[in-house]
């Protein structure tokens, strides 16, 4: 059974709504471009998500000029061209109450901007030169702000059995992938979540290692194309067959790799498992 890239997808700004690309290039923290920026609390740095923020959702980012500059958009404001400034003021910011050091502060007409879409005080910030973060798991790896790992992989088989699930004897509607931002979806082998087993893999030129089962919080239960909270599915359904008793008993949904091999992965390349968990 032959497995292959069906959608590659990165997010430039973390928690916004992604760029879906037939090819993309990996570096060590991941698809080029991803999470390379984050939205931040104008007072303390803490980053913003969709956890509290759903409306992040639907704001649009181009990544224009090889990264030089952003093109946003959102519902009933102006869109914002934004010439990046890679290595400007500095501020401090943090995720999940742990400190990531400086960032750079992308100016006040973008802080601005995201303020008035969001309704709180915000500045958006860019990975400054230099940025050296880990992550964790079987295999760590390097991750920008990403939540901790470089690159998240579903499958079309793990999002084909959830939505029988969840339409089964119910009238609930099927959830989209979109609903767990993944930044490589594979297809071609039948059995669910075949890629919680995949332990190492090479796509192109680009090789990945495991390093954790993806956990999921409120986010999926966010419409993509709206950002307004859909809930409770896919978050209900899940739970009835994807608790993870090891990490609190949250609920997965794909799996996170390190970059072991920086190169090139496009839609339709041929993907070789050199390591099966249970091989």
């Amino acid at each position: 059974m032959t497995i292959t890239v069906h959608r590659l997808t990165y997010y430039p700004v973390k928690g916004c709504a992604g760029t879906t690309v037939d090819s993309a290039h990996v570096l060590g923290t991941g698809l080029e471009h991803d999470r390379t920026f984050m939205v931040v609390d104008a007072v303390d740095g803490a980053f913003r998500s969709q956890r509290t923020h759903p409306a992040m959702a639907a704001v649009r980012v181009g990544v224009l000029e090889g990264g030089a500059a952003l093109s946003l958009s959102a519902e009933d404001i102006e869109p914002l061209r934004l010439d990046v400034d890679p290595d400007g003021p500095r501020r401090e910011v943090s995720m999940f109450d742990r400190p990531l050091g400086e960032a750079v502060d992308q100016g006040d007409e973008i802080a601005e901007w995201f303020s008035d879409v969001l309704g709180a005080k915000s500045r958006l910030v860019r990975v400054a030169p230099g940025f050296d973060r880990d992550g964790w798991g079987d295999t760590p790896g390097k991750v920008n702000f990403a939540d901790a790992h470089a690159v998240l992989i579903a499958s079309t088989a793990s999002l084909d059995d959830l939505n029988a699930r969840i339409t089964a004897g119910s009238d609930a509607s099927p959830v989209p992938m979109d609903r767990f931002r993944p930044n490589i979806v594979l297809t071609g082998d039948d059995e669910p979540h075949f890629e919680d087993r995949v332990r190492r893999m090479t796509i192109g030129s680009v090789e990945l290692a495991h390093s954790v089962r993806a956990m999921r919080c409120a986010v999926p239960m966010v419409d993509q194309a709206t950002g307004h909270r859909a809930g409770p599915e896919p978050i209900r359904t899940l739970s009835t067959y994807r608790r993870e008793p090891e990490y609190g008993n949250k609920v997965s949904f794909g799996a996170k790799n390190a970059v072991v091999c920086e190169g090139v992965v496009s839609v339709g390349d041929t993907v070789e498992v050199a390591e099966w968990l249970d091989a």
